[in-house]
C-alpha cells in the first residue's frame, strides 16, 4: 500500500507539487501498492519505464513511501493509544527522543493543547504503561501526557493528496 506519511519527513523541504499524471500514479498505488508499473502505465497513459522513473523520484524526494500496512491486533499488539504530550522547551528535541521509541509509530508537532501527538502500538496495558512511564515521561522537557486508548479503528485511509 502506498503510504505518503512517515518518519523520513522530519526537517525536509515541503512536498513537491505534483502534476495530474503524478497524482494519478499516486492514486493507483494508494488503491494497490503492489500494482505493476505496466498496469499503472496503462491507467495513466505512460510507459512502464516512465512510471518506474516517476515512482523512483517520488520515493527519493520523500513524497511517497511504499510500505506494508498491517493489523496490529493480528500481530499480537492488543492496545493502540493516542498520547498528547506537553513540552517545556524545544518540542523538536522531545519529538526526536520520543520518535526513537519503537512503539511510537506516529509523532507530530502540533499547535493547540499539546505540543506533540503520538500513536503507540503495544502488546497490552502493562506494556503501554511501561512505554509512557519509563520512556516518554523521562524525556527532557516532557511536562504532561494524556493517553486515550483506541477502542476500535473506525476509519483509516491513505488516499489523501490525490483528489
Amino acid at each position: 500500500m502506498a503510504r505518503p506519511r512517515g518518519p523520513a519527513r522530519a526537517g525536509s523541504a515541503p512536498a513537491l507539487l505534483l502534476d495530474d499524471v503524478g497524482k494519478a500514479i499516486l492514486r493507483q498505488l494508494q488503491e494497490d501498492g503492489r500494482r505493476s508499473y505496466t498496469a499503472i502505465g496503462e491507467a495513466v497513459g505512460l510507459s512502464e519505464a516512465a512510471v518506474r522513473q516517476r515512482v523512483k523520484a517520488l520515493v527519493e524526494s520523500g513524497v511517497l513511501q511504499i510500505v506494508a500496512v498491517t493489523d496490529p491486533i493480528t500481530l499480537g499488539f492488543g492496545v493502540m493509544a493516542s498520547v498528547g504530550v506537553r513540552v517545556t522547551g524545544d518540542a523538536r528535541e522531545a519529538a526526536d527522543a520520543i520518535s526513537a521509541i519503537p512503539e511510537v509509530d506516529y509523532c507530530v508537532l502540533t499547535s493547540g493543547r499539546y505540543d506533540l501527538l503520538l500513536e503507540l502500538v503495544c502488546r497490552d496495558n502493562e506494556h503501554l504503561l511501561s512505554i509512557i512511564n519509563d520512556q516518554i515521561r523521562p524525556v527532557p522537557g516532557v511536562s504532561e501526557t494524556e493517553t486515550s486508548i483506541c477502542l476500535r479503528v473506525h476509519k483509516q485511509t491513505y488516499n489523501y493528496g490525490t483528489p
